[in-house]
């Protein structure tokens, strides 16, 4: 099984079949508070970034889901300054990306592009929502897993090796202010294709 077909099992068809709970992107307002726990009793501080990823399907009715993404988008950012563009990764997911100094900001903009997905009928195309931290020039991440409806931490060092202990710190500390995934393994690795860079770059 290559990576593609990795991220496909575990974020995709098996996790829909497995699923604890429908997804709701509501969810990701969890991350309001969180990222305050995250910076004041870890250390973490958020990197202001955020990405949406999901899988495109080739049809006229998902693109213009996608355009209504882009728009809901632009016009937010004349309100809130978060920076928005998509791109297309390295294993042909699709990516939201967006930056801004307001994290919560960050995460109401992820809000309207997941819900806009859901409300033309395309949640199913939703794979994950990332938030990103830093310390010491480590990055970590939230994934938040929509077939799943629950999140994940994850940790990536040098090697495609994780820290374990950031991660069980991180799920320990988090545990009921977000929904966290039970089962490490859906845990899945979102690997950068260099350290020093992000999933969805």
């Amino acid at each position: 099984m290559g990576l593609l077909d990795g991220i496909r099992e575990v974020l995709g068809i098996r996790a829909e079949t497995d699923a604890g709970r429908d997804a709701d992107p509501e969810d990701l307002f969890g991350m309001s508070t969180a990222y305050v726990t995250m910076e004041a009793d870890l250390g973490y501080e958020p990197v202001g970034m955020a990405a949406l990823c999901f899988s495109e399907v080739d049809s006229t009715d998902f693109k213009n889901a996608v355009d209504d993404v882009h728009a809901i988008l632009e016009a937010g950012k004349e309100e809130t300054g978060t920076e928005a563009q998509a791109h297309v990764d390295s294993h042909g997911y699709s990516w939201f990306v967006l930056e801004d100094d307001d994290f919560e900001d960050l995460v109401t903009s992820l809000h309207f592009a997941a819900d806009t997905f859901v409300e033309q009928g395309y949640g199913s195309r939703l794979l994950a929502a990332l938030f990103g931290f830093q310390q010491d020039g480590n990055n970590v991440y939230w994934v938040y897993s929509f077939r799943r409806g629950a999140y994940y931490p994850f940790a990536p060092e040098r090697g495609h090796e994780r820290d374990s202990s950031a991660e069980f710190k991180l799920e320990s500390n988090l545990d009921g202010e977000l929904e966290i995934e039970s089962d490490e393994q859906y845990w899945y690795p979102l690997w950068p294709d260099n350290i020093h860079e992000h999933p969805w770059d």
